[in-house]
């Protein structure tokens, strides 16, 4: 765990946005120069392969025809939130663990806010609230207050680490 942070030392705070520039087409795994503090895109770009830019709520739109998209969570999956008024970039995380129908385990960057802002957490809780079983609203593990957020947000769903087609 700790060699996983230390790979991640240099890169910049940028609340969640990725930048409006192109993302190179294959993202190489974590490199030792990248650290804390982190917004959400380059972790979760680097930390899942998936590379695409931008702002975290405009992947779930990038990915099309790139990579495989769905409603099913799986390991090393990167799970787009919406944007809200109070998260007006989105959010991204990557899937490290299935737990069940309704619950996964996320590592992401930036959740939280204060001190723990642009920090890398591992192992979150985000649970499915949506009324279908289909991931379409999700509750997110907030570490400052030790438990599930009050707050249902939007998700658009999973962008799988796979390229959809095999010349990428």
């Amino acid at each position: 765990m700790r060699a996983v942070l230390a790979m991640l030392m240099l890169l910049t705070l940028a609340a969640c946005g990725g930048g409006r520039g192109a993302a190179p087409a294959v993202v190489a795994p974590l490199r030792p120069h990248l650290g804390e503090p982190i917004s959400c895109v380059p972790y979760a770009r680097a930390r899942s392969g998936i590379g695409l830019s931008g702002d975290a709520w405009q992947w779930w739109d990038a990915a099309a025809g790139r990579y495989d998209r769905g409603a099913a969570p799986r390991p090393g999956s990167v799970l787009v939130l919406g944007r809200t008024p109070r998260m007006r970039a989105g959010h991204v995380a990557v899937v490290s663990r299935v737990l069940g129908p309704r619950e996964i385990m996320v590592d992401h960057a930036n959740w939280a806010t204060g001190a723990a802002r642009g920090r890398i957490m591992t192992d979150q809780r985000v649970v499915d609230v949506s009324s279908y079983n289909d991931w379409s609203r999700v509750r997110v593990w907030y570490p400052p207050i030790g438990a599930l957020g009050s707050t249902a947000f939007p998700a658009h769903g999973f962008i799988h680490s796979a390229s959809r087609y095999a010349g990428g």
